[in-house]
């Protein structure tokens, strides 16, 4: 848990579930109190992921300051624990030059590294996951997904049990430990840095956020995702092949590579994407209910509630 130290100004973390309106939040009260964003996105981080990422525009980039946007380059490792070490570098640098630092983002483990800090997990263990990477070419994920439920159902609930490599490694740490994910982490970390923060999220109703999740899915559409997904699918498809990127593996991304793999056509593809993003959106809220201690306020919905609440958080920093 944080230390609060009065010597650091409080942090403000702006989360919540995908199309909830964190990055617009971030923008206005970033601009009321001459601050920057520290993104707190998994995929912005990248170039060339820019409509399936949401990544904000050049204009917006140019008003305010962001951090961890089109810093690295596709198929560069950065992890959850590297965002968080780099995040309090760059908090402290802002601090010291006088500036305040918003921190946006709805990437679950981004946000958990920064705000809590990580339980010491232990190193991997290549018998055990040898032995667990069989068992999922044997039987598939729903085998050893239905373990992990059992051992670890607040672990279990933030996955995606489609994809294997936070599954494999979960069921890797009971077995080396004895104790699940989630147990190790409610052991806490004590910061050493003296940061704090003020975690608010975006909560609006889940049939509101479902016709956010849709609308917003046309909207890039219509400005072009197809054609960045067939750049990108072309450009690093035998890196697709050969390894795996999860960047490129993200909603958005992978079902347009279904359709140019000529596996769906167009339109269920674009039905895959706002399904599989309305699944994220729930896990993301189960994570940050079960991970975070978040104050809850009710989402904008047009602009003059953006504005009451950006400045109703400017004002309490």
């Amino acid at each position: 848990m944080s230390v609060t130290n009065t010597a650091q100004p409080p942090v403000l973390v702006i989360l919540g579930p995908t199309a909830s309106g964190k990055s617009a939040l971030a923008l206005a009260v970033a601009k009321r109190i001459g601050g920057e964003i520290i993104s707190a996105d998994s995929r912005q981080v990248y170039h060339e992921l820019d409509i399936g990422a949401a990544k904000p525009s050049p204009e917006v980039l140019g008003e305010v300051r962001h951090h961890f946007v089109n810093e690295k380059n596709i198929g560069e490792l950065f992890t959850a624990g590297d965002f968080a070490t780099e995040a309090v570098v760059r908090i402290l640098d802002m601090h010291r030059r006088g500036k305040r630092a918003v921190v946006a983002g709805g990437s679950t483990l981004y946000l958990e590294g920064l705000i809590e800090g990580f339980a010491d997990l232990p190193p991997a263990n290549p018998e055990i996951r040898a032995r667990l990477l069989e068992e999922l070419e044997r039987y598939g994920n729903e085998r050893l997904f239905a373990r992990l439920l059992a051992r670890d159902p607040v672990q279990a609930a933030t996955l995606d049990p489609t994809k294997s490599q936070r599954l494999i490694r979960s069921l890797e740490i009971i077995e080396i430990t004895g104790l699940s994910v989630t147990e190790l982490q409610a052991r806490g970390k004590q910061r050493q840095d003296g940061l704090s923060f003020i975690t608010t999220g975006l909560a609006m109703p889940r049939a509101i956020l479902y016709e956010r999740i849709n609308q917003r899915t046309n909207e890039m559409i219509d400005a072009g995702l197809c054609d960045e997904a067939e750049r990108l699918y072309h450009k690093y498809r035998t890196l697709l092949s050969a390894e795996k990127i999860s960047a490129l593996q993200s909603v958005g991304y992978q079902e347009l590579f279904q359709y140019f793999d000529g596996e769906t056509d167009l339109g269920a593809a674009i039905t895959l994407v706002k399904q599989h993003t309305r699944n994220y959106a729930k896990r993301q809220l189960t994570f940050f209910n079960n991970r975070l201690t978040v104050n809850w306020e009710s989402a904008p919905l047009n602009s003059s509630e953006l504005d009451v609440l950006a400045d109703r958080l400017a004002k309490s920093l």
